[in-house]
């Protein structure tokens, strides 16, 4: 997943449960409850005992709360033509 990360547009690809684990941890700009619950789902996926799509789902849902916006790749190359 890929995340509009500030004004300028800079973005974050978070590929690995273990990038969204870091960032829900250490780089997140708001503590409210959709980061917890996606802290616990990601974790929960870590250790087996959810699917990993729903830690995803949980992730994009705090991502959107924490003013993140939904970034691809070949929408940011479009646009910067």
């Amino acid at each position: 997943m890929t995340l509009v990360v500030s004004p300028q547009g800079d973005t974050q690809e978070i590929g690995t449960i273990e990038q969204a684990f870091f960032w829900l941890r250490k780089r997140w700009p708001v503590t409210d409850h959709n980061r917890d619950l996606a802290l616990e789902y990601v974790d929960a996926a870590m250790h087996c005992l959810v699917t990993v799509g729903a830690a995803r789902k949980a992730f994009h849902s705090a991502a959107k709360t924490a003013g993140f916006m939904p970034g691809d790749k070949n929408t940011d190359l479009a646009a910067a033509r």
